[in-house]
């Protein structure tokens, strides 16, 4: 195979694992935050802050992933 072919595929596998951990943490964060609104929604403002605060975390992984592609790609 062609070193380009190779470059691809690593970047697509990089891409594809990087973002599915994120994609899990998101969902399940979401819910339970939601679930806890629920339960108490009094403390939906802090619920909220916090609910995104860890969003945005979780979001860097799946960054950091594309990064990781992109100078896969690159160098």
């Amino acid at each position: 195979m062609d070193e380009a072919i190779i470059r691809m595929i690593m970047m697509g596998i990089t891409v594809a694992v990087g973002g599915i951990a994120p994609a899990i943490a998101i969902g399940l964060l979401t819910g339970k935050a939601l679930e806890a609104m629920g339960r108490n929604p009094e403390a939906a403002n802090e619920i909220r802050t916090s609910m995104i605060l860890g969003i945005a975390f979780a979001e860097a992984i799946a960054i950091y992933s594309l990064v990781a592609a992109l100078i896969i790609k690159f160098v």
